[in-house]
């Protein structure tokens, strides 16, 4: 039941499957963006621990860019949040091994949102392929019919 030009619908088809999964890798792009930046702050954050002493005057930050000095009472009152807004006071040291713990879950993340990304990539570039064959078999039948029209002079 196809009409005439018979490629035209499913080059069109490619080219949409084509859009979406760019779509799809720039967001994932933007999700690496993300966890890059929170793996970053985990860095500041353990890096903080570890020059930190008890009596170490710090800059606390209010919101909206304003900070207040402050004196760190208490190097073993470290509160870290665990995730799921739970949170829990913890020793230096201890405070440190979950930070380094959650950079961990971030790295998993990063390399499974690459994964999907190099995925995806593949597939684009099997449908770029597929679409360039498309492509030229439309122009070789065009070029046939041209041919054809042009009154055989066999």
């Amino acid at each position: 039941m196809m009409g005439g030009g018979g490629g035209g619908g499913e080059l069109q088809q490619l080219s949409q499957e084509l859009q979406q999964i760019q779509e799809e890798i720039e967001g994932l792009e933007a999700d690496i963006q993300e966890l890059r930046d929170e793996k970053t702050e985990i860095d500041e954050a353990i890096e903080a621990l570890e020059t930190l002493e008890t009596g170490s005057t710090v800059q606390v930050p209010l919101g909206g860019d304003a900070y207040v000095r402050a004196e760190v009472q208490d190097l073993d009152e470290v509160v870290v949040g665990l995730g799921g807004g739970y949170a829990a006071e913890q020793s230096e040291s201890d405070a440190i091994d979950t930070l380094e713990t959650k950079k961990g879950v971030v790295d998993e993340k990063i390399d499974a949102v690459s994964e999907d990304i190099d995925s995806l990539e593949a597939e684009s570039s099997e449908l770029e392929e597929k679409a360039q064959q498309m492509q030229q078999q439309q122009m070789q039948q065009q070029m046939q019919q041209m041919q054809g029209q042009d009154g055989d002079d066999e």
